[in-house]
């Protein structure tokens, strides 16, 4: 995805910056002197008290914000409030705005032909490209009350205001330009970057819809669409745009293989919720952990139980025997120990079988029969899009490592029910789910594979290394693969 956009300033300069090299000398002496006798002149109370003295301050300053800005970098600042201060002075007889002052307003208001706008622009963009942030932002911004309609200084005010930091000022600037009809693609980007790091997922959307509106085409805009659904936790929204952007180009193998991660990553969490559920049920871990651990600890008790009865049997024989009392005593204390383990795991069963036969049980039934639906529907999508990607790139890496880390964990999984069997259910079907986890581990090996025939990544280096062990742990104890 594409960083928070920077735009140069060159492209500024080059609209409203006039050449240096064009300045004539003489031309710069002047407007120098002029500024140091309006800067004399308004210590005078009669001058200062004219009109004619405030217009001919403000076009002596805005001519240098122009032209001469080595002579005052905040020269436009200065023409604005001189403007202002015609527009207070000049009054005709009945209090009406004079001639002055109504030509005063005109520029003040940015009408067609005046400059004071170009002012401001063109020394903002002089502060930016020195680095002073604030400066520009300040300059920028006071082009706007000149102009507020107009784009160009909404845009450079709100990178201005990003590159100072001050967040909330460039988003203020940036919905300016959006709002006068700005279209460039990157600041609607950017502003939504600037939402998504408040967590305002709505608002950073929104405002990527409204940049589409504009550029239709956009392939940055639409996918980070998508990137904000899923930092926002709406994978379902994610999902559908995707479906919509490999329904539109569906040859673009990175939108397959995305919308197969976004696939796959919903059915991680739903497989998770699914265990969850399981464990609050007492149908998973919750009874078969209780039950594993409360008849290690009964076996344990007979083991000490039919100790304490050899000992006590030896020191009848040996009453004076040091040794065997302290066996008898040790052992003893192990029986005690155990005997509270019996009583604290046959109290963690019973929880467990009360949880397995609660009055919710119906209900979380149905939650489990909905959530495995969904995971099996999920599979079956995740599969199916990243074998089309495959279709279109056969050498897609990500396709091709994710599809053996599906069937990987497959194994995995098939693996812990093995685990988890008894000495009699193992003898019964043991070697059958054996064949299955085999087949499993066959079944991704290709992908893997293939996969670091094409990139040397460490990780699906070492998997297949793992991969391959297990396969020959299955061949030496003669299992036979049941491929699925």
């Amino acid at each position: 995805m594409k960083k928070l956009f920077f735009v140069s300033v060159l492209s500024l300069f080059s609209a409203v910056a006039f050449s240096q090299n064009a300045i004539d000398q003489a031309m710069m002496d002047q407007a120098k002197k002029d500024k140091e006798k309006s800067d004399s002149n308004i210590q005078d109370p009669k001058q200062s008290a004219k009109a004619a003295y405030w217009m001919d301050r403000a076009n002596t300053y805005q001519n240098i914000a122009l032209q001469y800005s080595q002579l005052d970098s905040s020269a436009a600042l200065t023409a604005y409030e001189a403007y202002q201060k015609v527009v207070e002075l000049d009054k005709t007889k009945k209090g009406e705005p004079g001639r002055s002052a109504k030509e005063a307003q005109e520029i003040l208001s940015g009408a067609e032909g005046t400059n004071l706008y170009n002012a401001f622009v063109k020394q903002g963009a002089e502060k930016y490209q020195s680095q002073n942030m604030k400066g520009a932002l300040e300059m920028f911004q006071m082009a706007q009350k000149v102009n507020a309609k107009d784009t160009t200084a909404a845009l450079y005010g709100g990178i201005s205001a990003q590159q100072a930091d001050m967040k909330d000022v460039a988003v203020e600037q940036f919905e300016k330009y959006v709002s006068n009809g700005g279209q460039d693609p990157s600041v609607y980007y950017g502003l939504a970057q600037l939402y998504r790091a408040n967590d305002n997922y709505d608002k950073a959307v929104n405002t990527l819809e409204r940049g589409l509106q504009k550029n239709p085409d956009n392939k940055d805009l639409k996918a980070e669409v998508v990137n904000i659904y899923l930092a926002a936790g709406k994978e379902d929204k994610a999902i559908d745009e995707l479906k919509a952007l490999t329904a539109k180009d569906p040859s673009n193998v990175q939108n397959m293989v995305n919308l197969a991660i976004l696939y796959d990553n919903v059915g991680i969490k739903t497989n998770q919720e699914i265990r969850e559920l399981k464990e609050k049920m007492g149908t998973g871990s919750g009874v078969e952990d209780a039950e594993k651990q409360l008849q290690s600890e009964k076996d344990k008790l007979d083991v000490y139980e039919g100790e304490i009865k050899r000992i006590g049997a030896r020191l009848k024989a040996q009453p004076k025997s040091a040794d065997l009392k302290r066996q008898l005593s040790e052992v003893t204390a192990s029986r005690d120990e155990t005997k509270a383990n019996v009583a604290k795991y046959q109290e963690e069963l019973k929880a467990a079988q009360e949880k397995a036969n609660s009055p919710e049980k119906a209900n979380m039934e149905k939650q489990l029969a909905d959530l495995e639906k969904k995971y099996t529907d999920n599979r079956a999508q995740t599969i199916e899009t990243y074998k089309k990607a495959l279709e279109i790139d056969p050498n897609n890496y990500d396709a091709l490592f994710n599809l053996g880390v599906i069937y990987f964990n497959d194994a995995v999984e098939l693996k812990r029910e093995v685990d988890n069997m008894g000495m009699q259910e193992y003898q019964k079907r043991g070697k059958e789910v054996e064949g299955r986890v085999c087949g499993r581990f066959q079944k991704a090996k290709p992908y893997f594979e293939k996969a670091v025939k094409i990139k040397q990544e460490e990780e699906a280096v070492t998997t297949l290394e793992n991969l391959n062990n297990v396969l020959t742990q299955f061949e030496g104890k003669k299992v036979e693969c049941i491929q699925e």
